[in-house]
């Protein structure tokens, strides 16, 4: 809390020294101050997001930054009540047990090789990223306990047997949760915030279904190849599991056919992610869509109320990413960012706009060695270097997309990149060095796919 105050009050202090710019104003420089500090709090946690969030907001409005109805303004943003929405639907699923269900369905189908049973788990990653936007529930909460389960089954334990199949599989959805979070807009919390900061500096709309299909092609090619690479890195000594398929198959037995609960529950899934998908024909928007949806498991009673409002971090991520995006916006509203992004393009004269691109997507992408969270490099990077891009020439859809994705997988480099890293990194069956070396070069993977493959599929879409 220390460290928050600190950064806050020698950035306010700064002006004194060098006056702002008269184009950003005193009151542009104390908001740099106020939001400088969040991100560090979001960064290090020395409270809950809320929290630091809210503290945010009250300096804001206390030092004459904005007034509370401007202040308060993100409360209303559909992106933040997107996610929200989101969040409770993922509760259902994890809830009624239909996202364990279909975890178990492609072990039993996939399972037999450890290769098998890694595409699998990540497979589940995939559906369930669809509408869930926690990567920690995703993950943490249903791939991980079963990942687990699976390794001691064959005696692979964090130590002298990780590497008989736990330490595989353990890199394995790690970095496939990284790909997921990055396929869909509801992949990842803060996944709409960039769609929105992409509205507001460059008026593109990024909907669920044009998000996903601008990713297919190299989001497709990485959930192929990037299980691969790691078999070959981090090989694991037992290579076929029959008794993986057999574990999916009793705990399938245990649950029974499907119950009530879960047929509304797939029946809602699928309905909301069509929708989705198909909002260019019947014109409902994607937030109507998910509000629709949390209604629709209300009435069904597949969800109470209580257990709507008991999802804490549900209501944690809308208390932080409301006040979050307000702040963003209101950055861009007192010339803050433009004028960032023209002191950093000061720095790349005469560069073309191909060279621009890949440029900034590379520093995008490694300066987040010293990110622990997505949601803290993405507020704090993305509308700045968004904005560098469109100046530069790159054509804006292209770069609003290419710097989002990348937003994404860079999480995959350290032990520390998104919730589920330490997650998965605290039980044990992969060092520190292990994980860095393969971060590293499956990053490296994934770049040449997404601007090798991901380029070449978005010229064809007409994104440049």
């Amino acid at each position: 809390m220390l460290l928050l105050v600190f950064v806050g009050v020698a950035l306010w202090m700064a002006q004194s020294a060098a006056p702002a710019p008269g184009e950003v104003g005193p009151e542009g420089w104390r908001l740099l101050a106020i939001f400088a500090a969040t991100i560090v709090g979001l960064m290090l946690y020395p409270r809950s997001g809320g929290g630091v969030v809210l503290l945010a907001i009250a300096a804001t409005v206390v030092t004459g930054v904005m007034p509370i109805t401007e202040a308060l303004a993100g409360y209303s943003n559909k992106a933040v009540w997107l996610v929200l929405a989101a969040f409770i639907i993922s509760r259902a699923l994890i809830k009624t047990g239909l996202a364990r269900r279909i975890a178990l369905l492609f072990i039993r189908r996939f399972g037999g090789t450890s290769l098998g049973l890694g595409y699998s788990l990540i497979a589940t990653d995939v559906v369930l990223a669809s509408i869930i936007p926690s990567n920690a529930a995703r993950c943490g909460g249903v791939i991980l306990p079963i990942t687990r389960s699976l390794a001691e089954i064959y005696k692979s334990r964090p130590g002298a047997t990780a590497t008989l199949l736990g330490s595989f599989l353990m890199s394995a959805i790690y970095q496939g949760d990284v790909i997921a979070s990055t396929m869909f807009l509801t992949g990842q919390a803060s996944n709409p915030a960039a769609a929105k900061f992409a509205q507001d500096i460059a008026g593109i709309t990024m909907s669920w279904g044009k998000w996903l299909l601008v990713a297919s092609v190299p989001a497709a090619i990485s959930l192929t190849l990037i299980p691969l690479l790691l078999y070959r890195l981090n090989r694991p000594s037992i290579t076929h599991t029959p008794a993986a398929t057999e574990f999916a198959r009793k705990e399938l037995e245990a649950m029974g056919p499907l119950s009530g609960q879960e047929k509304l529950m797939l029946g809602l899934f699928v309905s909301v992610c069509g929708l989705w998908a198909t909002s260019s024909y019947h014109g409902l928007d994607t937030t109507t869509v998910a509000l629709l949806g949390v209604c629709g498991l209300l009435v069904t009673r597949v969800l109470t109320w209580e257990d709507a409002i008991s999802e804490r971090r549900a209501w944690d991520v809308f208390i932080w990413y409301g006040g979050v995006v307000r702040m963003g916006e209101a950055l861009g509203e007192k010339g803050l960012t433009g004028k960032f992004a023209d002191h950093i393009g000061e720095l790349l004269p005469g560069w073309g706009w191909m060279a621009v691109l890949v440029t900034v997507v590379l520093i995008y992408y490694f300066s987040h060695y010293g990110f622990a969270s997505i949601t803290a490099h993405m507020v704090a990077m993305y509308p700045v270097f968004l904005a560098l891009l469109i100046a530069s020439g790159v054509p804006p859809m292209l770069g609003a997309f290419a710097l989002v994705y990348f937003a994404n997988l860079d999480a995959g480099l350290t032990h520390y990149g998104t919730t589920p890293a330490p997650m998965i990194f605290g039980v044990g069956y992969l060092s520190h060095t292990t994980w860095w070396k393969l971060g590293f070069l499956c990053g490296l993977a994934n770049i040449v796919i997404w601007l090798g493959a991901g380029l070449a599929w978005w010229k064809l879409l007409g994104l440049w």
